[in-house]
């Protein structure tokens, strides 16, 4: 029988946390055990909760704190991830001294989970890119604007030798730039470019609206020409993103973005573990990319935690397509080296500011990430820029550089 094993930190101030875990296990799971009749906990024992592990953590003195890991059984739940978060962490996530931080899943439980259509092969075979990191941008000041605009912004993207380019998450559908619209006006920009240039970008659009939706609207999408879908998974749940990988007429890549998770993950104490919400559920659900706050920039996260959200993200498996990491905000080309060195080659690396911002423009900041991927995969320093790259020595004396890889 399949079962997942939730593991989390807890602080207590009195409590024994072996009993702790074992009212954990029991509450959410059989509700009682020891003043059950024999005949009741033989037919409740394949349902009942096992303490796992009740690891003791140094403290500063004022209480206990420690990891408790928790087996439930796959009995318990149905194959979804509403089911087993409610399962692992239901009423247990209104108390604020407890924190998910991880969830091992028996392999029974983690094949019913779609996992990404493409993941980083995928991708990479369809850009026709191999040996260095992607670079992607983000439109920019889009509101307002008409799809003239779009189609100039997207263009000098393009021309800057961009990978992919995303919409913005708060680009929703509008009279301005439609959805349907958006799709086709893009389409035709990265058709010319690809022609006048032999490089090819895809384009992600946001996928918004109503959630009974978005299953139909996506698959429109597809049917127009889309090359990727941005979601913000965590304004809808996991599970629609589950739905939407598993539909079998959604044939591209899903782009997760991080907007709102910040409310389940900031606490150290309480919420959900970051690597855990965005690098290993989000794989699991179906994010073919997965954006999430770099370790550097203007809302950035511990290093350890982009870290471990990289990991679950490119850790082997034999169910699941690794899927790529996209650290993100305040990125500009002096941080490549820091990137490189922190995520590898298979990562992708994320701007809007630090492209747009360029002085001279968005195809400036893209030629200046290129050249600054090229320096450092050749194991050069950014600081021995010559003339022959002069976006990215404009890029450096703007933003500043890093050293070697």
């Amino acid at each position: 029988m399949g079962h997942v094993v939730a593991t989390y930190l807890v602080h207590e101030q009195k409590a024994d946390l072996h009993k702790k875990a074992e009212s954990i296990a029991l509450g959410l799971t059989v509700g009682s055990w020891t003043n059950l009749p024999t005949i009741e906990q033989a037919q409740l024992e394949r349902h009942k909760g096992e303490v796992v592990e009740v690891a003791l953590l140094p403290t500063d003195g004022e209480g206990t704190k420690g990891l408790i890991r928790i087996k439930y059984p796959a009995a318990n739940f149905s194959l979804d991830l509403p089911a087993i978060l409610t399962t692992v962490f239901g009423k247990l996530s209104l108390d604020s001294e407890i924190k998910l931080v991880d969830l091992t899943f028996s392999p029974e439980v983690a094949s019913a989970f779609p996992g990404p259509r493409y993941g980083i092969d995928g991708i990479r075979e369809t850009l026709g890119v191999t040996g260095r990191p992607l670079v992607m941008s983000i439109f920019k000041a889009m509101l307002g604007r008409d799809l003239s605009y779009f189609q100039q912004q997207l263009r000098e993207q393009v021309l800057g030798g961009i990978d992919l380019v995303k919409d913005d998450e708060i680009l929703f559908d509008n009279p301005l730039t439609p959805f349907k619209e958006r799709i086709r006006a893009a389409k035709e920009v990265l058709g010319a470019t690809e022609a006048e240039t032999g490089h090819k970008t895809l384009y992600a659009v946001n996928l918004t609206g109503r959630t009974s939706e978005l299953k139909e609207k996506a698959k429109r999408a597809v049917a127009w020409g889309a090359d990727a879908l941005l979601f913000n998974v965590f304004a809808y749940g996991l599970d629609v993103l589950t739905e939407l990988a598993e539909d079998e007429e959604i044939t591209v890549p899903i782009m997760a973005h991080p907007a709102v998770s910040g409310a389940f993950t900031a606490s150290s104490r309480y919420g959900i573990d970051r690597a855990l919400l965005l690098g290993k559920l989000l794989r699991m659900a179906g994010a073919d990319l997965v954006l999430f706050p770099s370790p550097y920039g203007s809302v950035a996260i511990p290093q350890q935690d982009a870290l471990a959200i990289k990991e679950h993200l490119l850790a082997e498996s034999d169910i699941h397509r690794r899927a790529f990491p996209v650290p993100s905000a305040g990125i500009h080309p002096g941080l490549v080296p820091a990137l490189v060195r922190d995520f590898g080659i298979d990562c992708v690396i994320n701007a809007g500011g630090g492209v747009h911002g360029h002085p001279d423009g968005a195809v400036g900041g893209g030629r200046a990430f290129q050249q600054a991927i090229e320096v450092v995969l050749a194991g050069g320093e950014l600081s021995d820029v010559d003339d022959a790259r002069p976006e990215l020595a404009k890029a450096l004396t703007l933003w500043g550089g890093a050293g070697r890889s």
